[in-house]
C-alpha cells in the first residue's frame, strides 16, 4: 500500500550565502559547535571537518530540492548498482562544482589556514579497485551535472581496497583506514534499513484458493543500513545520492552466551554480519572467501532492490509501472543476482504472476559488461547457491528453463548452442553463470568500447546474441572533465580559458577550438610550461615518498593502472631493461632522458602480478643506482595508487602507456584522462584507443602491435613464442638478464618461471609485440627531440577529447537504454 504522500510546501531554510565572509563565519561556527574546538587549539583535521561541514551545508539545500523536484514531476529514476565507487576525495570536487573554491580559500586564509593543506589531508575513500569503480564515480557526477534523477547503490566498506606498501620491493597489503575518524560527508538513514536473509529453506504455502506459493525462510538475517552521500553536479545543477549499505547484526550481542561466560561467542553473529562490509574483494581462493564474496553481492543487491521497490510503491502505489518509472543499471556481473532477487520480491512478496514479473524485470534492468576475461565473468558453484540462496536458485532454474525452451523451440538451437546459452555450466562442477543471468534478465546489454562490443557479440555472448539479436549495444566509456581536467590541472585549465574562453567548461565540444592554436609557438611554450609545472609537482611527490630525485625536464613515461598480465606492465619493464643495456653499450648516443613511472595494485592472490611489481622495483634499484646510465633512464614505482595520486600523476605525464594485449581491455579510462591533459598515447589497437585514434588522428598517437584478430589467430595456431625471441637479439638479451638474476642477485632464480612462461606460451603476446613496441618507443624519442612537433600533437590530444566526457556517455545511456530525458 502507498504510504502517506509527501508534502512539498513545508517551510524551507533560507539559502546560505557563498561569500568568503559568510563562509568564514560558518567555518568558525562549525569548528566551535560541531567539532567542539576553540580556534586557538584547533588542529588541521579540525579545520578540515569544519570546512567540509560548511561546504556540505551549501549542497544540502540543492540536494533536498533535487529530491522534491523528482517527486513533483514523477520523472523516471535511474539506479546504478556497482560493487565499487572509487569516489576519491570529495571536498575539492564539491567546492569546484558549486563554485566556492576561491571564497573558501579566502575565508581560510583569513583564519590563517591553508586550503591546499586541508585538501591533501582529506581521506581518499577506498571504495573501488580501478577503472570500474572510477567509472561509476564519474557516471554519478555526470548524472548530477546533466540533471538525471539518480541513485548510486554500493557497499560502505569499512576498509575498502587494501593500502599498498612496499617491503624490499614486494607488495604488502594493509587495511585502508579511510573511515577511522568518521566521514563528514555521509548521513546515516536509520529509517532505510532492510533485513537481508541467507540460507534456510523454501516452504510451500497452500493458499485458500488451493494454489501453492513458495516462501523463503532464511536461517540467518542481517540488517542493511543506509548511509547517504550527496553527489553534486557541475554548477550545482542537481545533487544526487550515493547510498552505501552497512551490514549490522539484528542482535548486536547474544546475552545468554555472554552471561554464561562465552564472551567471544556472544559477538559471533555481530562479527559474521559486519564481515560482509568489512573489506572490498575478499580473496576468493578458499570456499569461505567465495561465500563471503557472494554474501557481499547478494547483500547490497537485495537491500538496494528492497529500497527501490519501497520508494516506487510509496510514490505510485503499484508495481505495474515499475519499468516505466525505474531504470536499474548493473555495473558488471557483481550485482547480477539482482535479476533473481527482483523476481523473488515481485512474485513471493508482492504476489505478481511469473509472466508479469519477468516482463517487468527485463524492462527494468540494463547490464554493462566490462570484460571478456573468463575469470571476471563470475560463476558460482551451484551447491553454494543452493545452500546460501535456495529460493533465488529455484528462480534461476525456472528462468533457465524458459530461456532454453525458447532457444530450442523458437530459435532451433542445437545441443552445443543450448549449452552455451544455459545459465548453468554443466562442464565439471556445476556453476551458475552470472553473465548469462544478467544478459537474459536485461533488455539492454552494452559494451564499453566499439571493439569490446563487437567482440562480445563474437565470443562470450555469441549464441545469446543470436537468440536476442537486438540487445547488445555500445556505450563507450568517458571521464568527467571536471575532476580530470579542471580540478586536477588548474594550470592547463587556466591556459585553455585564456586562449578560447571559459565556455568549454559548460560545453566540452568547444575544446576543439584549441586545435587551431596547436602550431602557435607562443601557445606551445605556455602549454609546455603548464606541463612542466605539473611534472615538478610530481617530482616533489616522488622525492617525498621514495627519497629519489627525478628531473622534470625528462620525458615522463607513465603506466599507472591495476597490475595484470594483460595490461602488460611486463612488456614495459622488459623494454626498460633493453634500453638500459643499449645506453650502457652506446654511451655516446644522444639518448632522450626518460623517467618511467609505474603505479598500481595487484590482487592479493595474483602471484604473477605481485612478482611483476617486485621486478619493476628490482629493475629500478639497479638502473637508478648505476652511474654509467648518467641519469638518462630512471624507473619509479609509486606505492598505494589511488584517486588522489592519479590526480597528481595524470597532469604530469608526457607519454601515456596503453599497451594491453589487443582484444583484452574493454575500454580503459586512463587513456582518456591522460590525453585530455596533453599526454601522447603509445598503445595497441585495443579498447577505446581505437576510438581515440579516430578522433585525435593517427598522426597524433603512436600505435603498434598485433590487432585483436591477429592475437586470436596466433592463439588458434598455437604459435611458439621462442621464434620471436630468437629473432630479436634485444629482447633475448633483456630476458636472459632478467631470468639469470642480474636484477635479483639475492635470488637469481626469482624470475626464471616468469620469463620461462614467455618462452613456453606467452598468452599475452609480450614477446610477439616487443620489437614493435621498442620501435614505437624510438618513434616517441624522435618526436620528443622535436618539441614543436611534440607539443602540437599534445595540444591536439587535448583539443579532441571532448567526446570522451562521461556527460556524452551518460546522455547515450539515458536516451538509448534508460528512456530518461536529459538536459542539453
Amino acid at each position: 500500500m502507498p504510504q502517506k504522500p509527501i508534502v512539498f510546501d513545508a517551510p524551507r531554510p533560507l539559502p546560505r550565502a557563498f561569500t568568503a565572509e559568510a563562509l568564514q563565519a560558518e567555518i568558525l561556527e562549525r569548528l566551535t559547535y560541531s567539532v567542539g574546538k576553540d580556534p586557538i587549539v584547533a588542529r588541521p583535521h579540525d579545520w578540515l571537518k569544519a570546512t567540509i561541514l560548511a561546504v556540505r551545508a551549501r549542497i544540502i539545500d540543492r540536494w533536498m530540492e533535487s529530491s522534491r523536484e523528482t517527486w513533483r514531476t514523477s520523472h523516471k529514476r535511474v539506479y546504478y548498482l556497482s560493487l565499487e565507487f572509487l569516489i576519491g576525495r570529495l571536498m575539492r570536487d564539491a567546492m569546484s562544482n558549486i563554485g566556492v573554491i576561491e571564497p573558501v580559500r579566502t575565508a581560510l586564509k583569513n583564519l590563517n589556514v591553508d586550503l591546499a593543506g586541508l585538501i591533501d589531508l582529506e581521506p581518499d575513500a577506498a571504495l573501488g579497485n580501478g577503472g570500474l569503480g572510477r567509472l561509476a564515480a564519474c557516471f554519478l557526477e555526470s548524472m548530477s551535472s546533466i540533471k538525471i534523477p539518480a541513485y548510486g547503490y554500493g557497499i560502505r566498506y569499512v576498509h575498502g581496497l587494501f593500502r599498498q606498501e612496499m617491503s624490499e620491493g614486494w607488495q604488502v597489503e594493509l587495511p585502508e583506514e579511510w573511515l577511522a575518524h568518521g566521514n563528514p560527508w555521509e548521513f546515516e538513514r536509520r529509517e532505510s534499513a532492510y533485513e537481508v536473509g541467507f540460507g534456510g529453506h523454501v516452504e510451500p504455502i497452500i493458499e485458500p484458493d488451493g494454489s501453492t506459493r513458495l516462501e523463503w525462510r532464511p536461517s540467518e538475517h542481517v540488517l542493511a543500513v543506509a548511509f547517504d552521500t550527496p553527489i553534486v553536479g557541475w554548477r550545482g545543477a542537481r545533487v544526487n545520492t550515493l547510498r552505501l549499505w552497512s551490514a549490522q547484526p539484528i542482535d548486536p550481542i547474544l546475552l545468554d552466551k555472554f552471561n554464561s561466560g562465552d564472551h567471544i561467542g556472544a559477538l559471533e553473529e555481530s562479527s559474521r554480519a559486519e564481515a560482509i562490509t568489512r573489506v572490498l574483494y575478499p580473496a576468493d581462493s578458499t570456499p569461505s572467501g567465495q561465500e563471503l564474496r557472494l554474501r557481499q553481492e547478494y547483500f547490497f543487491s537485495s537491500a538496494s532492490l528492497q529500497d527501490i521497490v519501497r520508494r516506487h510503491l510509496q510514490q505510485y502505489g503499484d508495481l505495474g509501472s515499475l519499468a516505466d518509472k525505474v531504470a536499474i543499471q548493473l555495473n558488471d556481473t557483481h550485482p547480477a543476482i539482482s535479476i533473481a532477487e527482483l523476481m523473488r520480491i515481485l512474485i513471493d512478496i508482492h504476489g505478481l504472476k511469473w509472466a508479469q514479473a519477468w516482463k517487468l524485470t527485463r524492462g527494468t534492468f540494463g547490464y554493462t559488461n566490462h570484460t571478456l576475461l573468463p575469470e571476471a565473468l563470475e560463476t558460482w558453484p551451484v551447491a553454494l547457491m543452493e545452500r546460501m540462496l535456495p529460493r533465488q536458485m529455484q528462480i534461476i532454474y525456472a528462468i533457465n528453463a524458459e530461456v532454453l525452451t525458447e532457444a530450442r523451440q523458437k530459435a532451433g538451437f542445437n545441443d552445443q548452442q543450448i549449452a552455451n546459452v544455459s545459465l548453468i555450466d554443466e562442464h565439471g562442477s556445476r556453476r551458475v553463470r552470472m553473465g548469462q543471468l544478467a544478459f537474459v534478465g536485461s533488455h539492454s546489454i552494452n559494451g564499453v568500447s566499439a571493439l569490446h562490443t563487437e567482440l562480445m557479440k563474437k565470443t562470450v555472448f555469441a549464441d545469446l546474441n543470436k537468440l536476442y539479436p537486438d540487445r547488445i549495444n555500445n556505450k563507450t566509456n568517458g571521464v568527467t572533465p571536471r575532476r580530470w581536467l579542471m580540478q586536477c590541472n588548474p594550470g592547463l585549465t587556466k591556459l585553455i580559458t585564456e586562449r578560447i574562453g571559459p565556455g568549454f567548461q559548460d560545453n566540452m565540444d568547444l575544446l576543439a577550438g584549441l586545435d587551431k592554436h596547436a602550431e602557435d609557438p607562443g601557445f606551445q611554450q605556455q602549454f609546455a610550461a603548464a606541463k612542466r609545472a605539473n611534472k615538478a609537482r610530481l617530482a616533489e611527490i616522488i622525492k617525498e615518498r621514495l627519497n629519489f630525485v627525478v628531473s622534470p625536464d625528462a620525458l615522463f613515461d607513465v603506466q599507472v593502472k591495476r597490475i595484470h598480465e594483460y595490461k602488460r606492465q611486463l612488456l614495459n619493464v622488459i623494454e626498460a631493461v633493453a634500453q638500459y643495456s643499449a645506453i650502457r653499450s652506446r654511451p655516446e648516443k644522444d639518448w632522450v632522458p626518460k623517467v618511467k613511472v609505474f603505479a598500481g595494485k595487484a590482487a592479493p592472490g595474483y602471484w604473477n602480478a605481485k612478482l611483476i611489481i617486485k621486478l619493476i622495483n628490482d629493475v629500478a634499484k639497479v638502473i637508478n643506482n648505476d652511474p654509467s646510465v648518467r641519469g638518462l633512464l630512471k624507473v619509479v614505482f609509486l606505492p598505494n595508487y589511488n584517486v588522489s595520486l592519479a590526480e597528481a600523476i595524470v597532469p604530469a605525464a608526457d607519454l601515456s602507456e596503453q599497451i594491453s594485449t589487443a582484444g583484452m581491455e574493454a575500454s580503459g579510462t586512463g587513456n582518456m584522462k591522460f590525453a585530455m591533459n596533453g599526454a601522447l598515447t603509445i598503445g595497441t589497437l585495443d579498447g577505446a584507443n581505437i576510438e581515440m585514434l579516430e578522433r585525435v588522428g593517427k598522426e597524433n598517437m603512436v600505435i603498434f602491435g598485433l590487432t585483436a584478430d591477429k592475437v586470436t589467430e596466433k592463439w588458434a595456431r598455437g604459435d611458439v613464442p621462442r621464434a620471436s625471441i630468437d629473432a630479436s637479439p634485444m629482447l633475448k638479451g633483456a630476458l636472459e638478464s632478467i631470468s639469470s638474476g642480474v636484477f635479483s642477485p639475492d635470488d637469481p632464480n626469482r624470475y626464471r618461471d616468469l620469463i620461462g612462461g614467455l618462452y613456453d606460451h606467452d598468452w599475452f603476446m609480450v614477446t610477439r609485440d616487443f620489437d614493435a613496441y621498442a620501435a614505437a618507443q624510438r618513434q616517441v624519442d624522435a618526436i620528443w627531440n622535436n618539441p614543436r612537433k611534440w607539443y602540437s600533437m599534445a595540444i591536439r590530444n587535448t583539443a579532441h577529447m571532448s567526446w570522451f566526457s562521461s556527460d556524452r556517455t551518460i546522455r547515450q545511456y539515458a536516451e538509448e537504454i534508460w528512456g530518461v530525458p536529459v538536459a542539453r
